[in-house]
């Protein structure tokens, strides 16, 4: 993919990223483990994560910064909505995806335009905070598979643990409760960067590829989590109270559980 006019990070950005470190460190332990890939040297990137909560961004943030990374975010739109939060965000250059039907494809070419510009861009494939049941990575949507079959651009698998510790889901229902809990006990944060996902083989001109492809970017998520994970397989020591829990988007067979 030829990279045209290289994005860099804004300031406010680059400051944000230090902020970041500070403030995981406040809370947290912070464990990175693995890498970028070998011989890499600052082209577009798609780094795609599970989500597990409302500190993951911050966590990962702090995470990338260590790998000396500043990535661009795709989030939801009504983040960008959000007064102060949402002025933060265009500043920084994050890229804004709309949920509403028929808007998926203009958030895909935003992020086409921001990897042609040689971005790294962070993604969640699941679309949204996990709710399964034992917090393991729920099905992807295929648009980061989509991303990387067209432009050509490594996926990265991200995976973490911990994070889901720093903020309830149901904030700012219970947020006191929760960060003093974490200043007191400074749960551990891991995140994993693992190598890029083999992805050879397969093409958006075959049906049924960017689904495929999909599957291969969870399970590399879900196999770089389990280690992370280890004395929790079934499922979080600490239960968040205001997470809801569903299966519907479980995965039906994933790595934890072959």
């Amino acid at each position: 993919m030829t990279v045209v006019s290289r994005w860099r990070p804004p300031r406010l950005w680059r400051a944000s990223l230090w902020l970041a470190g500070v403030v995981v460190a406040v809370f947290a332990r912070l464990r990175v483990s693995g890498g970028l890939p070998p011989g890499w040297s600052g082209g577009p990137l798609l780094l795609a994560a599970n989500h597990l909560g409302l500190a993951d961004p911050v966590v990962l943030a702090a995470a990338a910064r260590r790998l000396g990374v500043a990535p661009r975010v795709m989030a939801t739109a009504g983040v960008f909505r959000a007064p102060v939060l949402g002025w933060f965000m265009r500043s920084c250059g994050h890229v804004r995806v709309d949920r509403r039907p028929g808007a998926a494809a203009a958030a895909v070419d935003a992020a086409a335009v921001a990897l042609r510009g040689g971005s790294v861009l962070l993604v969640y494939p699941e679309g949204r905070i996990g709710l399964d049941p034992g917090l393991w990575p729920e099905r992807g949507k295929t648009g980061v598979a989509r991303l990387a079959l067209t432009l050509g651009v490594p996926v990265v698998p991200v995976a973490q643990w911990g994070a889901q510790e720093l903020l309830p889901y149901g904030a700012p229902r219970r947020v006191v409760r929760t960060l003093l809990r974490a200043l007191w006990r400074r749960p551990v944060a891991r995140v994993w960067f693992g190598p890029p996902v083999d992805l050879s083989g397969l093409s958006l001109s075959v049906t049924g590829d960017a689904a495929r492809a999909t599957e291969r970017i969870m399970d590399a998520v879900t196999a770089g989590l389990v280690p992370l994970r280890a004395g929790e397989p079934q499922g979080p020591r600490w239960v968040d109270p205001t997470r809801p829990v569903t299966s519907e988007r479980s995965r039906q067979a994933p790595v934890h559980r072959r």
